[in-house]
């Protein structure tokens, strides 16, 4: 274990010095941005509230400095092009789709959807490339879509970050946590009969248990024995909500289900226990002993210099990938001590000065509060509450949407009912989809007290704010890459992109994306509450297929794949066969971003172009299979064993005892019209299959669950069955063809 402790200690030299190659500065916990929109909040405001903002306002120039604020290194993709395909009309018969005789297998009810959008979804396969796969060994032109990039990158991106975390956090993670252990059992020895005894003895409870759940063979501290051996029977039973014996504060208990990748691996499972303890437990401000403990954990990081190196190296790789805490962490406390004790204070100093820690306890009282609420809290209980978290979870754009569009931010409708759970649309409907907002209203949210009010300002918001909120983590990135899906789209486009219904495809688009990335960052997002083959056909098919045409989304997945790639590199955890796999994929979306240019302005593809197209599905089967390989242990993959499927919950209902579910199904087919040559013919791609529903919270659902309720793998009897009650959203339907065993 010292090996790889050794190495990630090495690590830090590496981020100071080669941080620059991509832009990145990572600071530690940053401030960010208020969005002030509560329009029920009081307009009295205490001396803490002002100083508050008067510190915010201070740093409003570094905001998001754990971000790639210099992209000199990326290249910067050229996006311009203006539309300009000729409108076409789709007879109702399809009698002028040219190759509609391979397609005799679709059903009237099936052609009349596809004639009347210009496209049709329906059915599905185990994952996205073997649609392609089998395109092109059925000779049928292939349609690729956003969807089978964005998935390929879901699957690349949750396989870094379990790679980083089994070869160099979880070890790391146990050495800081075995370390503060230690300090925390020194400080107690000399902070004995005194006002910090307390503190001491809590904070060695609260390392114990991190260690404790990370390594079975630990011993428990004698001294904390009780509330050690509570609080981890509390998390290994899933036992709900209840008071923390350490905070005092309500805990989440059911939060500990080790769910998305980290399921059945017993280190990734420790891995994902330890850091959810560390994320959720929540040291408040305003408690002066809790505010003790806090200041006593950093007082022993700021001694303690391999420890806080360790600290650092885990926080801000971790950052990377998923953004800066949403709290009050680590280096906003060392910085308070330092302020208040000098720059050589000790644990010894605590003793010696007994005013020093008012003064302190003041200084901590004007530092800014969190913008998502974690805590499990009482009505009319204030939803920002100020404190200390070890490793908090981050802050992410689509949460601090949520927590304003919830209650109580909005307030009861007209029957009484509060909005308990956000919905996937609050967040491209914040960000400028009408669609999004549309299809919300139509199912009751402006009825919502304050609901259409705090939408409108969180759109303001959105609209005039810099890139650097786009740019602040990978996981930022991400949802950067998918905001263009939500523009609507019209003349000079493709006939099937500029309806109604082709933008609650791109919805769909939005919200599957969406459901992949909180599954592959579950555990730091804070949650509010075949080979060529022919076709046997009789004439020669021409197979020569199509790119969904987003020239910006894909020139955001290149510089995406291009940030990834750097910021790996620059921490020196990047395989030189994964470099070579990001670089591939940042060509991929190259090419399609040149293709889809062309296409807007109907140029005639290469040879080559087409044949990117046609063995499309073997190169994102590459990244499938690079990503699933070492999961099953045998020699061959299948898709079976490793389907799309996937889900993660994303808001908590304490009230209900329920959390909202985000989920996709196995991916489903998409048949569009598509001019190609100046003919109209049928194209066949892959697209999301998107959930979201309400489920028990004591019944967090994991992955093998979710595709045993979907009918995709057995259950625990070996028979296959499907779960009913699970219904897609209804907005999806008028596009989707659902056959009568559905």
């Amino acid at each position: 274990m010292m090996k790889k402790t050794t190495e990630t200690l090495t690590l830090i030299s590496l981020i100071v010095s080669t941080l620059c190659y991509c832009g990145i500065r990572l600071e530690g916990n940053q401030t960010l941005p208020q969005i002030q929109i509560n329009s029920t909040q009081s307009d009295s405001k205490s001396d803490n509230d002002t100083a508050t903002e008067h510190h915010e306002s201070a740093q409003t120039e570094s905001l998001y400095k754990t971000s790639f604020t210099d992209n000199s290194t990326i290249d910067i993709r050229d996006t311009n092009v203006n539309p300009s395909i000729t409108p076409y009309t789709v007879e109702p018969d399809l009698s002028n789709i040219d190759n509609l005789w391979q397609y005799e297998y679709l059903g009237d009810s099936q052609k009349e959807l596809l004639a009347q959008n210009s496209f049709m979804v329906c059915s599905q396969s185990n994952e996205f490339f073997e649609v392609y796969e089998q395109n092109r060994y059925d000779q049928l032109a292939s349609f690729i879509t956003v969807d089978s990039l964005m998935h390929t990158y879901h699957l690349y991106f949750s396989y870094l970050m379990k790679t980083t975390e089994k070869n160099y956090l979880a070890d790391s993670l146990k050495q800081l946590s075995s370390q503060m252990l230690d300090n925390s059992i020194k400080a107690c020895e000399k902070l004995k009969g005194t006002q910090w005894e307390n503190a001491a003895q809590k904070d060695a409870a609260f390392f114990n248990v991190a260690l404790k759940l990370l390594d079975d063979s630990a011993e428990i501290y004698e001294g904390a024995q009780d509330i050690v051996t509570a609080e981890l029977d509390s998390i290994n039973a899933h036992e709900g909500i209840k008071e923390s014996l350490i905070t005092g504060d309500f805990e989440d208990y059911t939060q500990y289900i080790p769910r998305g990748y980290y399921e059945g691996d017993k280190q990734l499972e420790q891995y994902f226990k330890a850091m959810m303890w560390y994320g959720r437990i929540h040291f408040r401000q305003e408690d002066e002993e809790m505010d003790k403990c806090a200041c006593l954990t950093a007082m022993m990081l700021s001694e303690d210099r391999a420890s806080y190196d360790l600290w650092k190296a885990i926080y801000e790789t971790t950052s990377f990938f998923a953004g800066a805490s949403d709290d009050l962490g680590v280096n906003e406390y060392m910085q308070a001590l330092e302020d208040v004790y000098g720059k050589d204070a000790t644990v010894d100093t605590l003793i010696s000065d007994d005013k020093a820690f008012e003064r302190f306890h003041k200084q901590t009282a004007t530092l800014p509060l969190p913008h998502i609420n974690s805590i499990p809290i009482g009505q009319g209980e204030d939803n920002t509450i100020r404190g200390f978290r070890f490793m908090g979870q981050r802050f992410t754009i689509d949460a601090a949407i949520m927590q304003r569009l919830i209650y109580s931010e909005v307030a009861e409708n007209s029957q009484g009912e509060k909005r308990m759970f956000p919905d996937t649309l609050d967040v491209p409907a914040a960000l400028g989809s009408s669609a999004a907002l549309n299809i919300l209203n139509e199912n009751g949210a402006s009825d919502y007290q304050n609901y259409s009010e705090n939408m409108d300002k969180l759109k303001t918001y959105f609209a005039g704010s810099s890139t650097e909120i786009w740019s602040a983590s990978l996981y930022s990135c991400w949802l950067d890459t998918l905001r263009p899906l939500l523009e609507p789209k019209g003349e000079g486009y493709p006939m099937f992109m500029q309806s109604e219904e082709w933008l609650k495809k791109d919805l769909e688009c939005f919200a599957g994306s969406f459901a992949e990335l909180k599954h592959d960052t579950v555990l730091y997002s804070k949650q509010i509450i075949a080979e060529m083959g022919g076709g046997g056909w009789e004439q020669e098919p021409d197979d020569r297929g199509y790119v969904e045409p987003e020239p910006l989304v894909y020139a955001r997945f290149a510089e995406l794949s291009d940030k990834t790639l750097s910021g790996l590199k620059a921490y020196n955890i990047l395989s030189q066969t994964d470099e070579e796999n990001l670089t591939l994929l940042s060509q991929m979306a190259d090419m399609l971003l040149e293709i889809s240019k062309k296409e807007l302005q109907e140029e005639n593809l290469t040879d080559d172009e087409y044949e990117f197209i046609k063995s499309y599905g073997g190169s994102i089967e590459h990244f499938w299979t690079e990503t699933v390989k070492d999961q099953t242990g045998g020699e061959y993959v299948y898709t079976q064993e490793c389907p799309a499927a996937i889900v993660v919950d994303i808001a908590t209902n304490p009230d209900s005892g329920e959390v909202l579910e985000v989920a996709t199904d196995n991916p489903s087919y998409i048949y569009v019209i598509v001019k190609v040559d100046g003919k109209l013919k049928i194209a066949r791609g892959s697209v999301y299959s998107f959930y979201q529903f309400a489920w028990p919270m004591d019944d967090r659902l994991t992955d093998a669950k979710w595709r045993q309720m979907m009918g995709i793998n057995p259950g625990e009897d070996g028979s296959y069955s499907t779960d009913s009650s699970i219904q897609k959203p209804s907005w999806t339907e008028s596009y989707r063809f659902k056959y009568e065993w559905e």
